[in-house]
């Protein structure tokens, strides 16, 4: 009867497994500081990471650490506890959005089939684990890339989906999609 149980964690455990590795990281960030100590200098990582698995659920997350695989490590599990959902229409966003964090503002567009993801750096990765391929994108503002990703998130945070979209203006899906 023991020996069942231990079966079915084992089966559990495998399952797990792949579950993460549906999942694509991107590293947007990784950055060395320096504290100088009566020994020399003592190294130390931060690590901005975007994970997502293409199909509408993205996060991002910051980890610090001594070594640089444990900042990754810390960063990517940051990252996939705080998912969002990402709305996707036809490989791209519904609507327009705007994101703003602190003096970053990021303007996020659809695009028509085709077009690509037109984006930055930290913007791009974000896009590409959410799935969306096509997109036109602006950074204006503060260029830190820690920003740039809060502020694209904090857009995309306010952004609706179809039925959403449709409930608040009160119309059917198909007469706003045509």
């Amino acid at each position: 009867m023991e020996h069942g149980r231990e079966g079915r964690r084992d089966r559990d455990r495998d399952r797990g497994q792949e579950k993460e590795k549906e999942f694509i990281e991107k590293l947007v960030k990784l950055n060395r500081t320096a504290k100088v100590v009566k020994g020399g200098r003592r190294f130390s990582f931060s690590a901005l990471t975007v994970v997502g698995d293409r199909k509408g659920n993205v996060g991002f997350g910051f980890g610090k650490a001594n070594d640089v695989s444990e900042a990754i490590r810390k960063s990517i599990d940051k990252a996939k506890r705080s998912l969002v959902k990402l709305p996707i229409k036809n490989g791209t966003i519904p609507h327009e959005i705007q994101g703003a964090f602190k003096a970053s503002r990021v303007y996020l567009k659809p695009a028509c089939s085709g077009t690509g993801i037109i984006a930055g750096g930290p913007v791009r990765a974000i896009m590409e684990a959410g799935g969306v391929t096509d997109v036109l994108s602006k950074s204006i503002g503060a260029s830190s890339q820690y920003n740039v990703v809060k502020a694209t998130f904090e857009g995309i945070s306010r952004m609706m989906d179809a039925r959403a979209l449709s409930r608040a203006r009160g119309k059917s899906i198909k007469e706003l999609w045509g």
